[in-house]
This record gives structure tokens, C-alpha cells and sequence, in this order.
């Protein structure tokens, strides 16, 4: 049994405004770099917290954009913690290689009540607005 076929739109298969299908950001692993960027920017917004730091030119990969999420047990059992962080990594992957900054650190905290239940169209918007009042506030 093959996949289907994806709909090829425009000339090389792909339309001008939709992200890429891989996103292009590089993950966080360690706690070192979740609680540096703690320490940095905050941007509240209804279904989630944005957290983001400038990384310095002596840091791993000067021009990579890099993500972390989290969600605590404040959110409800596991399921419900793994559900908000796919709807969070999903609004990264579409959101960041087009608004995000290379050499900054993003860490999305889920929020509880809000972010397993908000709209997804209401959210990736939020993301946008988050990150614009980040990086054009105080630049």
C-alpha cells in the first residue's frame, strides 16, 4: 500500500506562505539552558508563557534557533501534559522558522486550563504576537 499523493500547488509543489514540513529548529535538552532562558524575556499570552533569551556568539551554533517546552503537573496527568506540548511543538513548528530569531532561545510553558483547550488558530496567533512584542520592544 503507497501514501497518497500530496496536492502540488504552484510551480515547485509548495505555496509561498506555508512553513516547512521539518522545522528548523533545534531542540533544548538540558536544564542549564531551560533555566537560562528563564532568566531572560517573558511574554504571557492566554494559552501559554514565552520564554526567550538572546544565546551569545561563544554558545553551540550562533544561527540556530532553539526550542524547549514544558508543562507541569499543574496541567493534569500525563496524557493531558503530552497532549498540550503536541499542541505547542505544532505551534512552534509553524510559527518559528518564519518569526523566530536566529541565536535566540524559546522555551513555551503550557498553561493550565488553557492550553490543551484553546482554539490552535487563536494560539499560533498568539505566538506571533508574542514573539513581535519580544524581539520589537526592547531590541
Amino acid at each position: 500500500m503507497t501514501p497518497p499523493e500530496a496536492p502540488v500547488q504552484g510551480q515547485v509543489g509548495r505555496s509561498t506562505d506555508t512553513p516547512p514540513a521539518v522545522c528548523v529548529c533545534l531542540t533544548l535538552a538540558r536544564r542549564a539552558d531551560f533555566l537560562r532562558a528563564a532568566q531572560g524575556r517573558r511574554q504571557g499570552m492566554p494559552g501559554f508563557l514565552l520564554q526567550a533569551r538572546h544565546r551569545g556568539p561563544e554558545e553551540a551554533d550562533p544561527q540556530a534557533i532553539r526550542i524547549g517546552f514544558t508543562c507541569s503537573k499543574k496541567l493534569g496527568n500525563a496524557v493531558a501534559r503530552n497532549r498540550a506540548k503536541r499542541r505547542l511543538r505544532e505551534i512552534a513548528r509553524a510559527i518559528l522558522p518564519l518569526h523566530g530569531q536566529p541565536g535566540w532561545d524559546y522555551v513555551l510553558v503550557g498553561r493550565p486550563e488553557a492550553t490543551a483547550s484553546r482554539d490552535f488558530a487563536a494560539m499560533t496567533a498568539d505566538l506571533v504576537r508574542a514573539l513581535g512584542k519580544i524581539h520589537g520592544s526592547r531590541e
